[in-house]
């Protein structure tokens, strides 16, 4: 058998990760002031997507502890709806996506998302489940509720092993 597949792990930016979802992050993001100039309002980070019959918004908070080996065999995706993971204690982790429609191994990309950053998966996208780095690492999670199948899981032909870049 094959050992796993390695794939690099690139940084996070809005372009490179635009065709799987949105980057939720402050830098580079607009802003404006309110609270009487006390506090900065960064506005509009991700949207929602709420598709099916009777869709709610719901706030979630997600607690994970890091895969022992790095291995990732499943993939998953939410056909109704997106899911947007911010962490809360600083907890980086990776973003295992492959683009929306039938499941392509071959085009699955490896993400680096730092500990002030956070993504957002468009509905379909293709991801794997939460890849904390960090024991007991908090995300704050947006994403749909409401009837309909929302998971969708596939098993890989061969798992992934992310890679870091060198620094």
């Amino acid at each position: 058998m094959t050992g796993p597949r390695e794939i690099v792990a690139e940084p996070l930016t809005r372009e490179a990760f635009a065709p799987f979802g949105e980057v939720i992050d402050t830098n580079g993001a607009d802003s404006f002031p309110i609270n009487q100039g006390r506090t900065e309002r960064f506005h509009a980070l991700a949207t929602m997507e709420l598709l099916g019959d009777d869709p709610r918004g719901i706030l979630s908070i997600f607690r994970g502890q890091p895969l022992d080996p790095l291995e990732i065999t499943l993939m998953e995706r939410h056909s109704l709806g997106s899911q947007a993971f911010v962490p809360i204690n600083d907890g980086a982790f990776l973003a295992v996506v492959a683009p929306p429609g039938e499941f392509d191994e071959a085009a699955v990309r490896v993400f680096l998302v730092r500990g002030a950053q956070g993504v957002s998966y468009r509905a379909g996208t293709w991801h794997a489940p939460l890849l904390p780095l960090f024991a007991d690492s908090d995300y704050l999670v947006v994403d749909r509720q409401g009837p309909g199948n929302n998971c969708d899981e596939i098993e890989l032909a061969r798992p992934i092993a992310p890679v870091f870049p060198s620094r």
